[in-house]
């Protein structure tokens, strides 16, 4: 069949139309919390499930990660596939004291220099917020959820009108009370999970997709 010029300008429509809808939806997503809630563990968790491979070190030291750590992927769930990039936030806090870290066996001098990587990694991740799609605050379910960080971080985000998962980490652990992280947020979406053993994965992938 031969291509009038009639037929060429719907065809080309048509084309750019299909390419609309094959055209992947892009979200920054990152995830912020308190110290040792499990982001890190979380972050690994996510990439490993769609890349096969981890993008940050998860310990139990306070402040492990202290820059920005970022990976993109694409996750499928609900029928969509989104392209992600995921920001591993340092852990936030009110207050850094270079002591702590000396329990841990850090040196003074090593201590010191945590301190102030931690606090700039504190700063850094309260500035991103003005640059992602949407937030996973991660909250540990076996504290209290009410703390300053949380609320400081949720008055941020809604603030800037970041839409926000709530994900209600260690579900796993013995004294976890994830349904008192969802009443306290409770004109939040609450997702309970455990990030170290996997539960609840596929539902946290389900919110992000709806989000």
């Amino acid at each position: 069949m031969t291509i009038t010029s009639q037929m060429a300008i719907p065809l080309v429509a048509a084309l750019k139309w299909l390419d609309f809808l094959n055209r992947k939806k892009k979200l920054c997503v990152g995830i912020f919390g308190e110290t040792n809630v499990g982001k890190s563990t979380l972050a690994n968790r996510i990439t490993y499930d769609f890349t096969g491979e981890k993008m940050s070190i998860a310990s139990t030291v306070p402040h492990e990660t202290r820059e920005i750590q970022q990976e993109y992927f694409d996750l499928q769930a609900n029928g969509k596939t989104l392209g992600i990039t995921l920001l591993d936030m340092p852990g936030i806090s009110t207050k850094v004291d270079f002591r702590e870290f000396k329990q841990y066996g850090l040196t003074e001098e090593e201590a010191m220099q945590r301190a102030k990587e931690a606090t700039r990694g504190v700063i850094e991740a309260i500035k991103a917020i003005n640059n992602i799609d949407l937030a996973l605050l991660m909250v540990d379910s076996t504290r209290a959820p009410f703390s300053q960080v949380n609320i400081t971080v949720l008055g941020v985000l809604e603030k800037e009108d970041v839409p926000t998962i709530v994900v209600a980490n260690k579900i796993d652990e013995k004294n976890a009370n994830p349904e008192q992280v969802e009443d306290a947020f409770s004109d939040k979406k609450t997702v309970p999970i455990s990030a170290l053993n996997g539960t609840n994965m596929s539902m946290l992938y389900k919110t992000i997709a709806s989000s």
